[in-house]
């Protein structure tokens, strides 16, 4: 560099040999600057310096520039040659641009280039990384004489667009034919083998590798264990690289990814200790497993150290790296900052916004998840995955219209049948209570798994329909399709419902003894629920007892309910107790144990309960109940006044409880506690739903249904004042409340509940 500033002082202008000379130093140093600064000081130049800052450019990254100089170069009448095409190809495919580089490919015919070797090598290149693999293959097949280059540009052309089977017919014709491969072909074959998910072939690779004598090369390798890792052959690919005497970076984030993806997330940060330890210097690709393992274990101190590390190295401007730090704080429920690293991104993807969209529903923020869908709308085009995400957060907030729209995005994008979307869309009309057209897209979609079965199964359930859910349990064995542990789940819960107990006992048997399903913790507390809802307490007691593995406070908890429902205190204390010391600030189980002594009249006992509430802070989960009224979603939260409507809805609600009273019906039952007036059911309900309903009341044409989502339980009051409301207005209303629907008509409820 001292030698360039001392020749810019001492000359004004630089000769060619001088000038050229300079650039090819400048440029192999990287500083495309100063090599544009010496450029521009040559009043002449020839095919040599152009050449240089067209392939300076392009590898320095400057892709756009590159092909602008080419431009310049021809309108300056220099005429390319065999050097030029292969630079400005690379940098078409690098781009991509097959516009430009098919206008290329008619510059290199114009120049009488079409017969050489490098020229079309490169154009093979650039016509794979454009991703038009057929155009690729005819200049391929087309030329008169190869080499090994350019066999190994055909067969990873095929690889890099996804034609595995056609790259390796290609390799083994290249065999063949007599033509030697190199490192660089088997290396590309040999990861390319492990995708097949064909092991003998694979080994076929590794006995080739080592006859040719490629078994030691660092990046042959490194080659081998992607190949291993995706076939799940983690043993081998540890073998391998544990007898590696020289390793690099992409060793150690081979074993990092490997681990990563085929469920070691553990392994693959004990991995990434162990690269630090021995000071080798990680790559984007290196963070990026590594927070993806970060991810799936919820290790967010891993996970920071890692952002640390990609903003110092600079990786944080890879995409890859901030989609993996997106997904990490998201799972982490570290959604603030997953929004402040998604609102720097200079550029974002589908998998950006995606990630975003699925984060806001993982951190139960649906609506944020529905905003952020419209957004992205405006600039990226969905994927399956996103419209999947885009469902979930309709389906949880209950937004059939917005749901409804998705839906029509999708099928005009093609991709009704496509992975998880036909789930998706079933959940949804399940859990909007749409079950017409949950039955059509049941029916419509061809390929149904274990997964769509479950979805239905659970929809049934959740009406309050177990013996239809056990007809539709038979239907679905009658097709051959095998049950898994949540299609029992979702069948024990219905007996629970429906109070059949045999038939549940008969399920618990047969999971075991028919399928080889280990009951997990679900099912357990199904089963108990089952036993106490209909009063056998004892009996439930003993089957807890009897449990080969240790009671959660699922467990315990619906015992404490049965409990609550019999008004068996004795009992019911012993369940809160072991409920209490497994999960000591859930407000939920506090209230049950509330109302259990409040139903036995035990008042010193409900003042100790709700005393230690308000110590524990758990009297501040306010209730949140959300209505759809034409296609915009409103929202009431418990005690909220600040709806625009509020004073229209109060005052409707004030005019149908006078109208309950009036009939004989007290819609707020209460008790005093301390010498305050508190109703019994405000610390888990919070009665916003009344507000909700009131709202859609005053807002919908009469006769039409209203639709209700809350994130709390429905309480005995609500569930009366709706229930007589129902046969008042002679409307339907519908509450989808944590534990199922309740579809209230004619002053009665689905639930069968009298409230």
């Amino acid at each position: 560099m001292r030698a360039c500033e001392h020749a810019d002082a001492a000359h004004p202008t630089f000769g060619l040999r001088l000038g050229n000379a300079m650039l090819s130093m400048l440029v192999r140093f990287g500083e495309s600057w100063h090599a544009w600064g010496v450029f521009a000081k040559m009043p002449q130049r020839d095919i040599f310096s152009w050449n240089i800052m067209v392939g300076g450019y392009g590898k320095a990254g400057f892709l756009e520039e590159a092909l602008d100089l080419y431009h310049r170069m021809l309108w300056a009448g220099v005429r390319p040659d065999v050097y030029t095409f292969p630079c400005v190809l690379r940098t078409c495919g690098g781009v991509p641009d097959l516009r430009m580089g098919r206008e290329v490919h008619a510059h290199v015919l114009r120049f009488g280039f079409g017969v050489e070797v490098d020229v079309l090598n490169a154009l093979v290149t650039m016509y794979a990384k454009c991703g038009d693999v057929g155009a690729a293959r005819k200049v391929f097949d087309g030329m008169a004489l190869t080499d090994c280059i350019s066999w190994n540009a055909m067969i990873a052309g095929h690889f890099e667009n996804h034609e595995r089977e056609a790259g390796l017919e290609l390799f083994l014709n290249m065999l063949e034919n007599e033509v030697q491969p190199n490192l660089m072909t088997i290396t590309s074959v040999t990861v390319a083998s492990g995708l097949l998910s064909d092991l003998d072939f694979a080994k076929e690779m590794h006995a080739l590798a080592v006859k040719r004598g490629f078994a030691t090369d660092v990046a042959y390798c490194n080659s081998l264990i992607q190949m291993y890792t995706s076939l799940g052959r983690m043993g081998e690919a540890c073998t391998i690289f544990s007898r590696m005497e020289t390793r690099d970076a992409m060793s150690w984030t081979a074993m990092i990814s490997g681990y990563e993806k085929n469920g070691f997330p553990d392994k693959a940060l004990e991995m990434y200790a162990l690269m630090e330890v021995n000071n080798v210097s990680p790559d984007d690709v290196t963070v990026a497993s590594a927070l993806a393992a970060c991810a799936s274990l919820g290790r967010v101190d891993v996970g920071i150290k890692l952002h640390e590390i990609a903003t110092s190295k600079g990786f944080i401007r890879y995409i890859v790296v901030a989609n993996a730090l997106l997904e990490m704080y998201a799972k982490s429920k570290h959604i603030d900052k997953a929004i402040e690293v998604f609102k720097y991104m200079p550029e974002k993807d589908v998998i950006s916004w995606s990630s975003m969209i699925a984060g806001f529903c993982f951190n139960h923020k649906c609506f944020e998840a529905l905003f952020c869908f419209r957004h992205m709308l405006a600039d990226v085009k969905p994927n399956s995955v996103t419209f999947i995400a885009a469902l979930a957060a309709c389906a949880a907030t209950g937004s059939l219209r917005y749901g409804k729209e998705i839906h029509a995005h999708v099928l005009r994008r093609g991709l009704a049948s496509e992975g998880y979307v036909p789930n998706a869309l079933l959940d949804l009309y399940v859990k909007c209570g749409q079950t017409g057209y949950a039955w059509a897209q049941f029916s419509a979609h061809g390929e149904k798994d274990v997964v769509s079965w479950n979805i239905m199964l659970a929809g049934f359930v959740a009406h309050g329909h177990g013996d239809i859910a056990l007809s539709f349990f038979d239907e679905m064995l009658e097709t051959g399709e095998h049950p898994d542990e949540v299609t029992f789940v979702a069948l024990l819960c219905g007996c629970s419902r429906a109070g059949m107990v045999s038939q549940g006992w008969e399920l618990f048997h047969r999971m075991t003894e028919e399928y080889s399903i280990v009951p997990n913790l679900k099912h357990y507390a199904c089963m108990v629920d089952l036993l106490s809802r209909v009063g056998r307490l004892t009996e439930a007691y003993d089957f807890i007892n009897r449990m080969p593995i240790t009671p959660d406070a699922a467990v315990w908890g619906a015992l404490l309910n049965g409990c609550r429902i019999h008004r068996h205190t004795e009992l019911g204390e012993l369940a809160a107790k072991f409920v209490l010391e497994l999960e000591p600030n859930d407000a939920g189980y506090h209230v049950l144990l509330s109302d259990l002594y409040a139903d036995a009249g035990k008042w010193a006992e409900v003042a100790r309960v709700r005393k230690t509430m308000r110590e524990k802070g758990l009297e501040q989960d306010y209730g949140c109940s959300w209505v759809e009224v034409k296609g915009d979603i409103h929202a009431f939260l418990t005690d909220d006044e600040s709806h625009p409507q509020m004073k229209e809805i109060s005052a409707v609600l004030h005019s149908i409880y006078e109208r309950m009273k009036a009939s004989g019906f007290d819609p707020v039952e209460s008790y005093s506690l301390e010498d305050k007036e508190v109703s019994k059911d405000d610390v888990l309900c919070g009665h916003s739903e009344r507000l909700a309903v009131a709202f859609g009341l005053i807002n919908t044409t009469p006769g039409t249904s209203i639709f209700v989502t809350k994130n709390q339980y429905t309480c005995h009051s609500c569930h009366g004042i709706l229930r007589m409301l129902s046969k008042i207005v002679r409307r339907e209303i519908t509450v989808r409340d944590t534990k199922e629907f309740h579809h209230f008509r004619d002053g009665s409820c689905s639930c069968g509940g009298s409230g």
